[in-house]
């Protein structure tokens, strides 16, 4: 005990980081968990044709997202960590982004609904079904776009241990609902509807939560909401071409291959959702930190890399306890994606990669630093050409894993090589004592 002690003194920030590492990571594994055990019924309930249908629309909705998003939550959080202090500022500040986001939102239904019902007969969906799905998909859009910048607030503020419990009790609902109406109703649209049944009350208590931080009576601030668009004007472009790239593989599938191709590529998928520990743990314990760092090149610098240290570690051990086991992986799937054993391992290798890419976006824009979207994207697309048309056949499920695997490296090695332009030649960063508006 005293052993104990005399580390604790010596040692503070380590000990808290562990014990906020240890509590962070214990509810983390019951909410991926959750989510996990509900993705793995619903793999094993569904037949292939439906389990493709719900691939499709799940890829579908993290597009209609990112378009309605268009960066409108990278901009709240360089401009929470500047007044995050502040109520009546930072409650402008959401409530300016909340509007806009709705106007957005509509915007990403219009552009994405008739492409997803086509892909949907393209997969052999009848009419009424495709209509059906689109409906049951809608209103989890809407929760969804709602909680990703109620969550903001209690982020800035570091009240991880609320955020955890709230994060818990959505997934717990969603378990719940998922277990009983799959059995009754095997369908993609059931499916999609049950797995976003708690988030309506989840953001309700995100609500609650950042009222106590956030005056969200607040008028909509043209101040902010020139500043937000800035912010939009930089990422949208970037956000609509990740529209395209993020789910390329389900896109290539959707184009050139069958449905059954479709689903085993929404399985492995949904196997690599465990990754998503990790992202959560950077998203609420790291990404807010660094955004509150002050503008000391050194320190950001330092930082960043330390964190790309730590994911490579992480993402190392992952790949190399697939590359021993793939048969227990895939027996978690069922017997219907049993002769997956290459092709888990090269989604492992692939899903990391990415995992690591989002990470160092998200710290970047965090401290406002924001890639010129036109250069990142001619970047991409040419070497996305270059990898389909001479190093894989993108008519099979293993050559377009291996495209994005080619795609996710060339994506982080950019995103490193830009965040060091600006940081250390442009000498770009967010002072974290910006001045508020009167």
């Amino acid at each position: 005990m005293r052993t104990f002690e005399k580390f604790a003194a010596r040692a503070p920030n380590l000990l808290k980081w562990g014990k906020l590492i240890s509590v962070t990571g214990g509810a983390q594994a019951l909410i991926q968990g959750a989510g996990f055990v509900s993705g793995i019924f619903i793999i094993r309930m569904l037949t292939t044709e439906q389990y493709a249908y719900y691939t499709l629309a799940n890829a579908m909705l993290g597009t209609m997202t990112i378009l309605a998003d268009g960066g409108i939550s990278a901009g709240v959080l360089s401009e929470g960590g500047k007044q995050w202090k502040d109520r009546e500022e930072l409650g402008k500040i959401l409530a300016t982004a909340m509007h806009m986001r709705r106007q957005f939102a509509i915007g990403s239904l219009l552009v994405s609904v008739p492409i997803l019902y086509y892909l949907l007969q393209e997969q052999g969906s009848v009419w009424w079904h495709s209509i059906l799905l689109i409906l049951c998909l809608t209103p989890v859009f809407w929760a969804q776009l709602s909680g990703s910048l109620l969550q903001i607030v209690p982020r800035l503020h570091q009240n991880i241990n609320a955020l955890l419990k709230i994060n818990v009790q959505i997934n717990a609902v969603r378990l719940l609902a998922t277990l009983p109406t799959l059995f009754f109703f095997p369908f993609a649209g059931v499916a999609i509807l049950a797995t976003g049944a708690g988030q309506v009350r989840g953001n309700l208590r995100f609500r609650e939560l950042s009222l106590k931080k956030a005056n969200w009576k607040a008028d909509v601030s043209p101040f902010y909401r020139k500043r937000l668009m800035q912010s939009v004007r930089r990422l949208l472009p970037g956000s609509i071409y990740y529209c395209i790239s993020g789910q390329i593989t389900v896109w290539l599938i959707a184009f050139f291959s069958d449905t059954e191709s479709m689903a085993q590529i929404g399985a492995l998928s949904r196997l690599m959702v465990l990754l998503t520990l990790v992202r959560m743990l950077v998203d609420l314990l790291v990404t807010p930190r660094y955004a509150r760092l002050s503008d000391d090149t050194r320190t950001v610098v330092v930082r960043f890399f330390q964190v790309i240290a730590l994911l490579l570690g992480i993402s190392s051990l992952i790949v190399l306890g697939v590359y021993l086991f793939p048969d227990v992986f895939l027996w978690i799937l069922g017997k219907k994606y049993n002769n997956l054993e290459y092709e888990v391992v090269l989604m492992t290798i692939s899903s990391c990669l990415s995992l690591m890419s989002g990470s160092l976006h998200a710290l970047t824009i965090s401290r406002g630093l924001i890639p010129n979207p036109y250069v990142m994207i001619a970047f991409t697309i040419l070497s996305q050409v270059f990898v389909l048309y001479f190093l894989v056949d993108y008519t099979t499920l293993s050559g377009v894993i291996l495209f994005s695997i080619y795609s996710a490296l060339l994506t982080l090695s950019y995103r490193i090589a830009d965040f060091l332009y600006r940081t250390l030649i442009r000498k770009e960063s967010v002072k974290a004592g910006a001045s508020s508006p009167n």
